[in-house]
């Protein structure tokens, strides 16, 4: 009986430990709070003014002048860029800017933004007659200037980014190379502020008061407010 009584003292002997160690791995549970509503994502104005700001050199294609950078799904592809008159400088499209006929115009600063799919123009935002004959007016590209946002354009074909990443899209080309921007970052150039945030993109010019926000779903311009004039809602989208 000796052995038995020896094999019970150690079994004895080891039940702190055994404690200790259950203790020391035991898993929390976390359950989910039914009641608990996430805060709504911050007015566009609001989120380009406070975000913080990446790196630009990530975003440099090269050392050119131009902040290029797509959002993580890749539904969005924008430039911090320049722009003379309808010439706008894009590392990843054929463009005139560099065009010696268009060295008289003005450069001006602006942020481009092209959607793989997007919403149709509302009424009120086709700011072109498409030379007279008022078809070709289509969605999928907002501008921003240093005072004044749009959204459209009269094109005949697809952008680059619907080619690339829309239905049926080739998914290859120079888009490939558009670095990410990680949700909720920032890019500034020249006074103009872009930022990858609530499923889409806001690019404005935020001591302006003007800008815009562009998803695949929607998209806002949003215009600086009248002297003396009341401003509307931030959060109401203006969508087709």
């Amino acid at each position: 009986m000796e052995p038995m009584r020896r094999t019970a003292l150690g079994m004895l002997a080891a039940l702190p430990l055994v404690t200790l160690l259950l203790t020391a791995t035991a898993c929390s549970v976390t359950t989910e709070d039914p009641d608990y509503v996430p805060p709504a994502p911050l007015a566009p104005m609001a989120q380009l003014e406070q975000a913080p700001l990446a790196n630009p050199e990530d975003f440099s294609g090269g050392g050119e002048d131009v902040l290029s950078f797509a959002t993580e799904d890749r539904s969005i592809v924008c430039s911090l860029t320049s722009a003379r008159g309808e010439h706008v400088n894009l590392p990843y499209e054929e463009n005139s800017f560099s065009d010696t006929a268009n060295n008289k115009l003005a450069t001006v600063p602006v942020a481009q933004c092209e959607l793989a799919t997007y919403a149709e123009p509302a009424r009120g935002d086709v700011k072109d007659d498409c030379a007279g004959t008022n078809l070709g007016y289509l969605g999928g590209v907002a501008l921003l200037t240093p005072d004044a946002a749009r959204y459209g354009e009269c094109r005949s074909g697809v952008t680059q980014t619907e080619a690339t990443y829309g239905p049926g899209g080739s998914k290859d080309g120079p888009l490939l190379q558009v670095r990410a921007l990680a949700n909720g970052q920032n890019l500034e150039r020249n006074g103009l502020r872009c930022s990858a945030y609530n499923g889409g993109v806001a690019c404005g010019n935020v001591s302006a008061g003007v800008g815009f926000f562009v998803s695949p779903q929607k998209y806002e311009l949003i215009s600086a407010p009248a002297p003396g004039t009341a401003t509307a809602p931030a959060d109401a989208p203006k969508t087709p």
